[in-house]
């Protein structure tokens, strides 16, 4: 089959893999029909040494069961399915917490042995905790929002909900990246009245808007922060939503909180030492929350939504390449010219 590898920072090659085997009883192998480049690629795709490479690349997909081991039921061949990034048994405590990221007999897709979405075909672990079937006779014209549900969309609404957003509350989402405007429309079907975006790339804010984003803010930094507490009459938001992962934008989650508030992270952090301390959050008890997205918690809840087009997560796709094209989508997104790449067989 054909896969996608990267090789050090920059080097993406879609090359001849061996295909996926049934390695254990509770695994199955999936087609895919659609996969994506995820902006959390392009952190390997920055700073992947040639020493650490080639690694397979990609973690959303969804596509048709082809073969499942003999502990696997529930499944059969030809069924659609989406798969969340992270696979799990869902019958574990964490499972049942709805922490499917900590569950001790799951892990990740593209890593430790697991090959990555971006090909042809996969292999998935712990198959029958993890897929979730999708009607067969689905509208083609839905595939992409149902992608969403393998990532963006179930990160944008994990923000949301660690953040306990309600009706009427007050918001600001920080990124314009397909999970932060996913975060936007999340906010907005938890209740949120005012939904700040923080972002400077005015297509992507029109589509913030769409989401439901009550105000835009471009500038950054402090400027940025004063601007959301002008809009707040100087307090700042309750929720903070950061879609981003990089230091600024934490440094503004803090300034653009209100006391009180929660500021909650799904942006991959590019550092591990932040501010805590009495002037940033302890001072003004403020809590910090978010994590990787156990996004197989939220699939069933999001997808009626998707389904009967209430909801429509899949306008944050707004390139379709083959998979035979990946380099090029990395290249575009990685240069600002596409916001989220759908790749199709």
């Amino acid at each position: 089959m054909r896969a996608t590898f990267l090789y050090e920072a920059g080097d993406v090659r879609v090359q001849d893999a061996p295909d996926p085997v049934v390695e254990q009883p509770t695994d199955a192998i999936v087609r895919v029909l659609r996969s994506c480049v995820c902006g959390s690629d392009l952190h390997p795709y920055h700073s992947l040494t040639a020493a650490d490479g080639p690694v397979p690349m990609g973690h959303e997909f969804l596509g048709t069961v082809e073969e499942t081991g003999s502990e696997v039921s529930g499944l059969q061949r030809g069924d659609l399915v989406v798969a969340p990034f992270a696979f799990a048994d869902n019958t574990c405590e964490f499972c049942r917490a709805g922490l499917h990221t900590s569950c001790p007999a799951g892990g990740f897709f593209a890593a430790a042995g697991v090959g990555g979405a971006q090909a042809e075909a996969i292999r998935v672990p712990q198959a029958q905790g993890t897929l979730v079937k999708l009607p067969n006779d689905v509208d083609e014209a839905l595939l992409p929002s149902l992608l969403t549900l393998a990532d963006v969309y179930g990160t944008g609404y994990h923000a949301a909900h660690r953040a306990q957003v309600e009706p009427g509350d007050s918001v600001t989402v920080i990124g314009d990246g397909a999970v932060g405007l996913l975060t936007v429309l999340s906010a907005g079907q938890l209740g949120a009245e005012r939904i700040i975006l923080m972002g400077r790339h005015q297509e992507r804010t029109d589509l913030g808007r769409y989401f439901g984003a009550t105000d835009v803010i471009a500038e950054r930094g402090d400027e940025g922060i004063a601007r959301v507490r002008d809009l707040t009459g100087g307090h700042g938001t309750r929720a903070v939503l950061e879609a981003v992962g990089h230091m600024p934008a934490y440094e503004m989650a803090v300034g653009a909180v209100r006391p009180g508030g929660v500021i909650s992270r799904v942006g991959v952090p590019q550092y591990e030492d932040a501010p805590v301390g009495f002037g940033s959050l302890f001072g003004p008890n403020v809590t910090l929350t978010g994590g990787p997205a156990p996004v197989r918690a939220y699939i069933e809840k999001l997808l009626p939504a998707v389904l009967d087009g209430t909801r429509d997560p899949g306008r944050v796709f707004d390139r379709t390449l083959t998979l035979e094209q990946t380099p090029d989508g990395y290249r575009a997104m990685d240069r600002r010219e596409a916001l989220k790449v759908l790749l199709t067989p």
